[in-house]
């Protein structure tokens, strides 16, 4: 009786084993063939395909070579990954459509840049692109400046290329929009471009003094302290990890490496080396 007991459930739970993968089975794989139509539903946005056109454009206006790992935030097809990879670059597309990243998956083989074109199935919100040196993306507003302050974290001079969108206050380093001569025929035809700033604010021990620096994105101002004297810091601008500020005659110029710039200056004719370091927050 005993061993009746033990073997009753068992056969229980190899015929529930069996129904299970048998249903399992049943169902459908992707389809090969899948077409997805401009204007379906996706998690966060509608799919609409960059044009093809613009795509070109998006990657120029980030200057992408070889030397660049390219991860596009909502791939849809992977043409801009696929666009990418042609180029030499590696690239990532992060779809959350399983059926978009089957498709892209083809695509890139088809392209034969399978090697370098990646994709996976993710939600944008939840995947780590900090690896990155260019970020592409064609969402809504709301949604870029949702992922802004993720995208302000990254290494600086990483770039960043919306389709048609902007990131509110954080104003474009560039942009550029299409029209029908070049290719582009529809309401998205326009590129931006920002290049992600290192920070700056905090206060600053430097060769004269010290300096007080207030910082809004890739624009900065404050105050140099010298003795008594009390002098404005103007025209401050980062490119990346580059910066370029004036204060009275001098124009400086150079790179940031953390709590730490130097560079040189030029005043009165003469050009020498300054250096600064971050003592505050």
């Amino acid at each position: 009786m005993r061993f009746i007991r033990v073997v009753r459930p068992c056969i229980l739970c190899v015929l529930l084993l069996l129904i299970g993968v048998g249903g399992y089975a049943q169902t459908p794989p992707a389809k090969d063939d899948y077409e997805p139509q401009p204007g379906q539903v996706g998690k966060d946005v509608m799919w609409l395909p960059t044009e093809l056109a613009l795509t070109e454009t998006m990657l120029n206006l980030a200057e992408v070579t070889a030397q660049d790992y390219v991860i596009d935030l909502g791939s849809g097809d992977g043409r801009i990954v696929i666009n990418a990879a042609k180029r030499g670059a590696r690239s990532l597309g992060i779809e959350y459509n399983p059926d978009l990243v089957a498709l892209s998956k083809r695509n890139a083989a088809r392209e034969g840049v399978a090697d370098r074109a990646r994709f996976v199935q993710g939600d944008i919100f939840e995947t780590d692109f900090s690896q990155a040196t260019v970020i592409t993306m064609f969402l809504l507003p709301e949604l870029n400046l949702q992922l802004r302050p993720t995208i302000l974290k990254l290494k600086p001079g990483t770039r960043v290329v919306s389709n048609s969108f902007d990131m509110g206050e954080w104003q474009a380093d560039k942009e550029l929009a299409l029209g029908k001569a070049e290719g582009c025929d529809t309401v998205y035809c326009r590129a931006f471009l920002w290049v992600v700033p290192a920070r700056v604010d905090g206060t600053w021990k430097f060769s004269p003094g010290e300096i007080d620096l207030q910082q809004e994105f890739q624009l900065f101002s404050g105050t140099a302290r010298a003795d008594q004297d009390r002098v404005p810091v103007v025209g401050g601008r980062l490119a990346g990890d580059r910066i370029s500020f004036g204060i009275g005659d001098a124009r400086y110029t150079g790179r940031v490496t953390g709590d730490a710039m130097e560079g040189t200056v030029r005043s009165g004719g003469a050009t020498t080396a300054w250096s600064a370091r971050r003592i505050t927050r």
